[in-house]
């Protein structure tokens, strides 16, 4: 079977063709050179038809029920007339490269379901537990009418300020336990989150899931908000029961309606653009380095001889540093 052109697979895309739009994201996950420069086209060419969609990020620690939850809320947006995309981003087996757990598996309801979309993709060890090319995925479910995008990251931690940075609402997701969990939650996810859902508030652990759900309010109280007109909350909901689900994503509206009245939108998404584009450089310049280094015999050795312990790294680094500029 023959690749689409890009005029096909553009007005794929715009006409919502879920096919078209794997292929489009397939084609900007590509690492062949020749698939970048179509890429590249494809969403210039689809740029304006992008940035009407709801943002969300969504991490957790294992265990917390995100997938659960997220397909939950996201069979909830159907039904109120919305529709879904959900890129899953799943961990990368370091034997093949690809996805191990397979979101699609996880949340059944939403893949079999024409008004919604969703995507796994292996996190390639990028940090923030992130896909290599999830903004652009994003601005391709866009063009496709998708008005909700949720990115599901890997994992929590420091590292997610890369979704963080990608996204209007930052949403965490935790379960109640010990007050250990969440002291080391506060050492550093509560520095980005907007919304935080404490789940799994069903059967015998309602009470502590509102419990930890007002412990970490107190917290949030003391922790210095990412917007000024916003101050972060917390809330215990059931994915299973669907018992404050509602309340969640009046949150999350909420959230993204104080940023539109402030101004803080905008900003906040130039901002982003901003940062994307010098990651985009940096990726670029790294790449043109090690290319040049692989074709340089004296530069290979002094990464042979860097890895053998007989260069100090940062002298190593200033001679690659040095052959690249000249």
């Amino acid at each position: 079977m023959s690749r689409p052109t890009l005029a096909q697979l553009e007005a794929g895309i715009v006409a919502g063709d879920r096919a078209s739009l794997a292929r489009g994201i397939t084609l900007v996950e590509s690492r062949r050179a020749d698939d970048a420069e179509k890429a590249e086209e494809l969403l210039q060419r689809l740029l304006p038809r992008s940035g009407g969609a709801r943002r969300v990020g969504m991490s957790g620690v294992p265990g917390a029920g995100k997938s659960t939850l997220l397909e939950a809320l996201g069979c909830r947006l159907l039904d109120r007339g919305h529709r879904v995309a959900i890129l899953a981003v799943d961990p990368t087996s370091v034997a093949s490269g690809g996805s191990i757990l397979g979101d699609k598996t996880r949340m059944p309801r939403l893949a079999i379901d024409a008004r919604a979309f969703v995507r796994p993709s292996p996190s390639a060890r990028t940090p923030g537990g992130v896909a290599r090319r999830t903004r652009e995925a994003m601005i391709l479910c866009e063009a496709a009418g998708y008005d909700v995008i949720f990115v599901e990251t890997v994992g929590v931690g420091q590292g997610e300020v890369a979704v963080a940075d990608m996204v209007d609402t930052f949403l965490a997701i935790f379960v109640s336990g010990a007050g250990d969990e969440l002291q080391g939650i506060k050492r550093g996810i509560l520095e980005l989150v907007d919304v935080v859902a404490i789940n799994k508030a069903d059967g015998g652990g309602a009470l502590r899931a509102k419990a930890a759900a007002r412990e970490l309010s107190g917290a949030l109280r003391f922790q210095r908000p990412r917007h000024p007109a916003w101050h972060p909350r917390a809330l215990a909901v059931s994915a299973q029961t669907g018992d404050g689900l509602d309340e969640l994503w009046q949150l999350a509206e909420a959230h993204r309606d104080t940023l539109v009245r402030t101004g803080d939108l905008e900003r906040q998404r130039a901002e982003q653009r901003g940062r994307w584009m010098w990651s985009l450089v940096e990726e670029r310049v790294i790449g043109a380095v090690r290319d040049r280094v692989a074709r340089d015999e004296a530069l290979a050795g002094l990464e042979a001889s860097v890895v053998r312990g007989e260069i100090w790294p940062a002298r190593a680094a200033r001679a690659i540093a040095a052959a690249a500029e000249g």
